[in-house]
């Protein structure tokens, strides 16, 4: 069950929280290129660029937290002790 839940934990939630992070980056320091041809959804303004690249940034913490609290819970548990 364990090598599931990681697998599963490791497809879902890290990887496309990884990417999240490196584009959500991109898009943000996209925002501050004074000379950077912007295109978000059909939108030239530099303030949709930092938008949905902090939405973006945010989506990925979510994920990796979800990942990373999956793991945690799968592989940092005491089979053996008792709680209480």
């Amino acid at each position: 069950m364990k090598g599931i839940a990681t697998l599963l934990s490791v497809l879902f939630c890290i990887c496309p929280g990884l990417f999240s992070l490196l584009f959500g980056g991109l898009f943000t320091l996209a925002a501050f290129d004074p000379g950077a041809e912007i295109d978000v959804f059909g939108s030239s303004d530099p303030q949709a660029a930092l938008t949905f690249g902090s939405s973006v940034l945010c989506g990925g913490f979510v994920a990796l937290l979800v990942g990373a609290v999956i793991l945690w819970q799968m592989w940092g548990r005491n089979e053996g002790r008792t709680s209480g």
